[in-house]
């Protein structure tokens, strides 16, 4: 099965948001490479929020080229075999948190949004940390830092704090 085809059952399967996540179909439909970062009407993208073992803070990032905090995440690429794997892959990468473990069920959300690249459609999921993880700032990032709940709508936006309480309502 291809990334693509992935997509589209992972979408197909998705519940809720179900004018949104019929936006990203019917992209993907007419776009077969929605999911690479060359289609300039926009691409699919995989994030993943990074929770900490004992469910109170998630790890953010503040992201090198937007200046924003935000839930790690990026582009697909060429060996990522589903959507999940490219958030778990992106998630290790930016966090340097090896081990990250995927809430079952799925994405917890999509969000759309507007980059300096192009539009991103992207597949929100979440993942628990490891005990004893430690995480490093990778290249595309200025910082990383533990935020606890109560304190993420101080510094990220709207589409990080309603993916927490997505994930949150997973947990």
């Amino acid at each position: 099965m291809s990334l693509h085809d992935d997509a589209v059952l992972v979408l197909k399967g998705h519940e809720g948001q179900d004018e949104l996540r019929q936006v990203y179909l019917d992209h993907l439909a007419t776009h077969p490479d929605g999911l690479w970062k060359a289609c300039g009407d926009g691409h699919v993208t995989a994030s993943a929020l990074v929770i900490d073992p004992p469910r109170e803070r998630v790890l953010l990032t503040l992201h090198k080229k937007l200046r924003m905090w935000l839930q790690m995440g990026g582009h697909c690429e060429p060996v990522d075999e589903t959507l999940a794997r490219a958030a778990l892959r992106e998630g290790t990468e930016e966090s340097g948190v090896a081990g990250l473990t995927l809430l079952p069920g799925g994405p917890v959300r999509l969000d759309r949004h507007h980059t300096p690249c192009a539009w991103h459609l992207d597949v929100q999921y979440a993942a628990v940390a490891p005990e004893g993880a430690v995480e490093a700032i990778s290249d595309e990032s200025l910082d990383l830092r533990w935020f606890p709940y109560t304190e993420v709508a101080d510094v990220a936006d709207d589409s990080v704090v309603r993916l927490l309480e997505a994930a949150r309502a997973r947990l």
